[in-house]
């Protein structure tokens, strides 16, 4: 199977995070699932007129393009025409290259939050209208109509996350190749259910913490981030703590909030990132999956268990109480 990837409005992170896929490496998962990259603007050897040659065949169907994929939002600007950012050598922006390859893909995949909701392009005043392939933030439609469908009749695929997971990345790339990846394998926001049926809170290091609200006050603190220093793991789509990023890690596991990169509009919270915003002293961003008050009258109760060792503990940069050993009763 045949992969054109375009490079657009963004930083290049979603590459750099693919090529630290481990065992096996990128390279040779895709090659031996029979999936290649006719074009890689970062990995090919292609460049200038061989590059053209390759969009031209693809364009005229002279070669098959059974996956699109797009990395970096694609900007509108000036007016609509796309101007603001032309594909260098070939005398034509980026979204008409875009909306012109993806009705010819069989699928068409998003990588990165850029790609799939304009990400942190689109942020502040966006003077570029950065936006990304089927949603604008949070709204249906974007360089390419919400009502688009790839040749496989799935709309576009997006992996989200900034930057996303490698494996996110080649997993979906490898339910394609199977012929494994439907309309049901996808959340409401377009994303591979694989990893979105989960949330960043699952196996957090931290969950002891959280279930008894023992909370950090500052950050390198070992309690749990919800409650003062802006994490919204309870509420993230993705299973980074039980996959693991680069061996094993997370930014909750290396003691940084997760603010929601897999989500639309993460980029502006309206507030700082590490400062959790409260009304009367209370979160306003509770749990997903928990009515209000039910979470509410939990944590009380959970405050008034708290054990003495969780609570030293949640505002110590190290562990400074040990569980408590006991005697068996015989």
């Amino acid at each position: 199977m045949n992969i054109l990837w375009l490079q657009s409005a963004g930083c290049g992170g979603c590459t750099m995070s693919l090529l630290c896929a481990e065992g096996p490496g990128v390279f040779d998962l895709l090659r031996d699932a029979g999936l290649r990259f006719l074009w890689h603007p970062a990995l090919s050897e292609h460049s200038g007129g061989e590059v053209r040659d390759i969009l031209h065949a693809v364009e005229q169907g002279n070669v098959p393009l059974d996956i699109l994929c797009v990395e970096g939002s694609i900007l509108t600007g000036p007016r609509g025409t796309g101007k603001f950012q032309m594909l260098s050598g070939t005398g034509r922006s980026m979204l008409d290259w875009v909306q012109s390859l993806a009705p010819l893909a069989t699928h068409v995949v998003a990588v990165g939050t850029c790609a799939t909701y304009g990400g942190i392009t689109s942020a502040g005043g966006n003077p570029a209208g950065a936006i990304g392939l089927q949603y604008d933030g949070h709204q249906p439609g974007g360089a390419l109509p919400a009502t688009f469908r790839a040749r496989s009749g799935l709309p576009v695929i997006n992996v989200a996350g900034c930057p996303t997971h490698p494996d996110w990345v080649t997993e979906t790339l490898l339910l394609i190749a199977a012929g494994e990846i439907d309309a049901a394998s996808l959340d409401a926001l377009g994303r591979p259910l694989f990893y979105a049926e989960n949330l960043v809170h699952h196996a957090c290091p931290k969950n002891e913490f959280y279930e008894y609200k023992a909370s950090a006050e500052k950050p390198g603190q070992m309690g749990c981030m919800m409650e003062h220093l802006g994490c919204v793991g309870t509420q993230a789509a993705g299973d980074c703590n039980i996959r693991g990023w680069n061996g094993g890690s997370s930014c909750t596991r290396a003691g940084y909030a997760c603010i929601n990169c897999t989500a639309p509009e993460f980029e502006e919270p309206h507030h700082p990132f590490t400062q959790t915003p409260k009304f009367a002293g209370i979160p306003v961003g509770l749990p997903s999956d928990m009515p209000k008050a039910w979470f509410m009258a939990l944590a009380s109760l959970s405050k008034a268990a708290t054990p003495q060792r969780l609570a030293k503990n949640a505002v110590a940069d190290r562990i400074e109480v040990t569980p408590t050993i006991r005697e068996s009763k015989k």
